[in-house]
């Protein structure tokens, strides 16, 4: 017989946790973006890809980004604080994964 209440808060407990790791990452990648250190992965050409950028989309691409970093428009100290609250909010989220595996795996509480 299956206990369909306890069924129905595993259910809302395992949604909720991954709306908060999925949030605190996403609100982390943003700060990372306001102290100006955004992940930066330049275009990679695939021979085997549908679409494959040419060498002056590339090149355009990266001169854009350069760009992007140099005119960011907050303070130094502001800055800071985004990059010390991204790294806070990226440590805060794997806190929150090793707990979800802590209470998957029984080893660890029994």
């Amino acid at each position: 017989m299956i206990d369909w209440l306890s069924f129905v808060a595993v259910f809302a407990a395992a949604l909720l946790g991954a709306a908060v790791v999925v949030s605190l990452y996403a609100l982390g990648l943003r700060l990372l973006a306001v102290s100006g250190h955004a992940p930066f992965v330049p275009p990679v050409e695939f021979e085997e890809a549908i679409t494959v950028l040419s060498p002056k989309q590339v090149k355009k691409e990266t001169k854009r980004i350069k760009k992007a970093r140099k005119t960011n428009p907050y303070s130094p100290a502001v800055k800071r604080v985004a990059l010390i609250a991204a790294y806070v909010l990226f440590s805060i989220s794997g806190l929150v994964v090793l707990f979800g595996i802590y209470l998957i795996v029984p080893y660890f509480h029994s």
